[in-house]
């Protein structure tokens, strides 16, 4: 048998006591500055402004149309990414596939793109050229569902980068649940559909839930696509991003204030969800 290591040597302990105590203060250091970092920037938002401002900004019309529409499209745009978002991250889970790496590649592009490059991209597609043939005239003229410069232009540009969050969060979710219940749903007969639908989906609620909230999060603090390709009309366009941008363009730093205040009292209900979610998944 090994023998038992020596003990230190009471100047050995006492230097590993002190540089034990340098490096964690090195890391609280190094952390701490970012953290205060937002700490102050919060403060000096919640000290800039007062109550009375905050309720003359939310009382103004445009306001309060920018916080229905923001609710609406984020809405409408998690549920479009948890709807593409479930059976890609399945796929890329579950099946190895030649081009899998190119497909993997591509849905974190919008993650790594910039905002405004993904906006114009948007606008080019729908007004590019194809002979005499555009996709935004198309749909004006033929379909009557004008998208360019509308509402689902504002929902498109907040899906295309909120989708890839979410991918991304259903596939690690698909990761973490062992593939040998849908084997075993396979040796009594289920199809591949059938056990994805009665056995992996079920157990994977929680991962969805956490995608949706996600690409809701993420759909609200769009802002770059959805001014390139959406615009930022009042009572149109306006969302919850744009009108900061707007209030800001006419001087009124009182009001842009209040709704990145709204703001951030949305993102912090929306973290404490995802605490929640998680603090449950790990019991």
């Amino acid at each position: 048998m090994n023998a038992p290591p020596a003990p230190l040597s009471g100047r050995r302990a006492h230097r590993r006591r002190w540089s034990d105590a340098v490096f964690l203060t090195l890391l609280a250091v190094l952390g701490g500055s970012y953290v205060a970092l937002i700490v102050l920037m919060l403060a000096a938002d919640a000290c800039y402004t007062t109550p009375q401002h905050l309720r003359e900004a939310l009382a103004k019309s445009e306001i309060q149309f920018a916080i229905r529409l923001t609710v609406v499209c984020c809405s409408i745009s998690a549920i479009l990414s948890l709807w593409v978002a479930t059976p890609l991250g399945y796929l890329l889970s579950r099946h190895h596939f030649r081009g899998r790496w190119l497909i993997d590649t591509l849905v974190d592009i919008p993650i790594v793109l910039p905002p405004l490059v993904l906006g114009l991209s948007l606008l080019i597609l729908f007004h590019i050229r194809i002979g005499s043939w555009r996709l935004e005239q198309w749909l004006r003229d033929i379909a009557g569902f004008p998208v360019t410069f509308h509402v689902p232009a504002v929902i498109l540009a907040q899906f295309s980068v909120a989708c890839a969050f979410a991918v991304r969060t259903m596939r690690v979710t698909f990761d973490e649940i062992d593939p040998r219940a849908e084997a075993v749903a396979r040796t009594l007969g289920c199809s591949q559909g059938q056990a994805f639908l009665l056995v992996a989906l079920p157990q994977a609620w929680r991962g969805m839930m956490t995608a949706g909230i996600v690409a809701w999060a993420r759909s609200l603090g769009e802002f770059g696509p959805i001014l390139v390709f959406a615009g930022a009309t009042r009572n149109r366009t306006e969302v919850l991003s744009t009108t900061v941008f707007l209030e800001l363009s006419v001087g009124d730093l009182q009001a842009a204030v209040a709704v990145s205040l709204l703001m951030v009292l949305l993102a912090v209900l929306v973290l404490v969800v995802l605490r929640l979610l998680g603090m449950e998944s790990r019991r």
